[in-house]
C-alpha cells in the first residue's frame, strides 16, 4: 500500500496538469481568462450549497445540517442508522460500511432481494465513490465559490457535493483512511458564481430527479428575473415563487435555461416548473424516491391533502403512468361529487356502497378481493382502488352528525 506522502504527491501531480478536457472548455477557458486556481482545501473550510436542487442527503437531514444543528459527521451517521434500520427491516442487516460493497461469494439470488430504500442506496453510492477516492485518488475536482468573510476563511460547493460527502465517509467511518483531511477543489470568486454551471454539472452527472429538476427550474427563472438567492437553507415556497414566473418574461435567456437544463423543451420545462404545486410531503416522498414527471403530472389534478397517499401508492404499488392517470380521473370525478351542494341528489355509486355495507354478514373480504381483481383484472389498481374506498369510508365516518 502506497504511503500517505506518496498518495499526496500523486494528487498534487494530479492538480498541476489539469487539463481542458477534465475541467470541461467553458471552465477551462474561465479558469485561464479569470486566474481561477485549483487548491487542496481543509475539509472544514467547505460547505455545500444549501439551496442546491439535488438533495443528497434525506430531507431531513438536509435542513437540520444546513441549520447547524448536525455537523458533516453527525449527518453521516444518522443517514447510517436510517439504511441500517431500513435493511434490517427488509432482512438483509448490515454492520461495517464495507459489507454494501459486492460480495462475489455471496449466492444469494439477486430476484429474491428485495429493493433496498432510497437511504440504502444513497449510502451505497457514496461508499463506492469513497473507496474510488481512497483507491484512485481525487480525479475530478470539486467546484466552490470562496465566500470568506474576514478572517474567516470558507468555501461553497457549488459542483461535486457527492465527492465532498464520499470524502468525509472515507475520512470518519471507513477504516484505513490515510489522507490528510483535505479536498481539491477549483476556486471561483464571488463574482464569477453561476447557477447555470450548477445546472449544466447537475444535467450531465447522474439523473436528477423530476422534483430536483423542479427545483432547477425555478433557480434558474429566480436568477435571470432578479431574485437575490439565499445562503441558508429554503423551504419549498421559496421554489414556489418561480411559479408566477415564466421564460416569456426574460426571452433573451430562454436557450440558456433550457440548455443548462439539458437541452430539454419549453413544454417541458413547463411540466417539471409545475410540480411545485405539489404539497410538501408529495414532493419529499417523490424526490426521496425518484418518480419520474410523467406519472407526477396526474398528481397534481387532484387535492392536494391526497397528493401525499396517491405518490405513497406508487411507491408502494410501483403504479404505472396510465395506472395514475385512471386512480386520478377517478379522484378528481368523486372530488366533484363531494363539492355538490347537499340539496342535489344522492350518487347512485354512494348508494350502492351504503347497500352493500347492509349486506356486511353475506360478504367476506375474500368477495370484494374477487370482485376488485374481476374488475381491474390488474392486482396494483385493485389495491389503490381498495384503499381509496378504505380512506372515503373513513371520511364519512369522520363526517357523521355527532349524537
Amino acid at each position: 500500500m502506497s504511503s500517505k506522502r506518496d498518495n499526496t504527491d500523486k494528487l498534487d501531480a494530479l492538480l498541476a496538469s489539469v487539463t481542458e478536457d477534465m475541467l470541461g472548455g467553458d471552465v477551462a477557458e474561465q479558469f485561464q481568462e479569470h486566474g481561477l486556481r485549483v487548491e487542496r482545501i481543509l475539509l472544514e473550510l467547505v460547505r455545500p450549497d444549501p439551496i442546491q436542487p439535488r438533495r443528497v442527503l434525506p430531507e431531513r437531514i438536509h435542513h437540520n445540517f444546513h441549520d447547524s444543528r448536525l455537523t458533516p459527521t453527525q449527518a453521516l451517521r444518522e443517514l447510517v442508522q436510517a439504511a441500517q434500520l431500513a435493511a434490517r427491516q427488509r432482512g438483509q442487516p448490515f454492520d461495517g460500511l464495507l459489507d454494501l460493497l459486492p460480495n462475489p461469494d455471496d449466492e444469494t439470488d439477486e430476484e429474491q432481494k428485495s429493493k433496498p430504500s432510497p437511504e440504502e442506496s444513497l449510502l451505497h453510492d457514496l461508499v463506492n465513490l469513497a473507496i474510488t477516492i481512497r483507491d484512485d485518488g481525487q480525479v475530478n475536482p470539486l467546484t466552490v465559490v470562496d465566500v470568506t468573510e474576514g478572517v474567516t476563511r470558507q468555501y461553497r460547493i457549488e459542483t461535486g457535493e457527492r465527492r465532498y460527502w464520499a470524502t468525509w465517509l472515507l475520512r470518519d467511518f471507513i477504516p484505513s483512511y490515510t489522507g490528510d483531511g483535505m479536498i481539491p477543489c477549483i476556486i471561483i470568486p464571488p463574482d464569477l458564481a453561476s447557477p447555470f454551471r450548477q445546472a449544466k454539472e447537475n444535467t450531465a452527472r447522474t439523473g436528477l430527479s423530476a422534483v430536483a429538476m423542479a427545483r432547477q427550474a425555478a433557480l434558474l427563472l429566480l436568477t435571470v428575473h432578479g431574485y437575490e438567492l439565499p445562503g441558508h437553507a429554503v423551504t419549498n415556497d421559496f421554489y414556489r415563487q418561480a411559479l408566477e414566473l415564466d421564460l416569456r418574461g426574460k426571452s433573451q435567456h430562454t436557450n440558456e435555461i433550457l440548455t443548462a437544463m439539458g437541452g430539454i423543451s419549453r413544454m417541458h420545462f413547463s411540466r417539471y416548473k409545475a410540480l411545485l404545486r405539489l404539497s410538501d410531503e408529495a414532493l419529499e416522498l417523490a424526490d426521496r424516491h425518484n418518480i419520474e414527471e410523467g406519472r407526477l403530472r396526474y398528481v397534481l389534478t387532484i387535492a392536494e391533502e391526497y397528493q401525499s397517499e396517491l405518490v405513497r401508492q406508487i411507491i408502494d404499488f410501483n403504479l404505472t403512468m396510465r395506472q395514475v392517470k385512471e386512480l386520478c380521473d377517478t379522484e378528481t370525478l368523486a372530488s366533484d361529487e363531494r363539492e355538490v351542494d347537499i340539496e342535489v341528489p344522492i350518487p347512485r355509486s354512494a348508494l350502492q356502497i351504503v347497500k352493500a355495507s347492509q349486506m356486511g354478514n353475506q360478504l367476506t373480504s375474500g368477495d370484494l378481493v374477487r370482485a376488485a381483481m374481476q374488475q381491474e383484472n390488474d392486482v396494483n389498481i385493485a389495491r389503490a382502488r381498495l384503499l381509496m374506498l378504505q380512506r372515503l369510508l373513513e371520511e364519512a365516518i369522520e363526517q357523521l352528525p355527532s349524537e
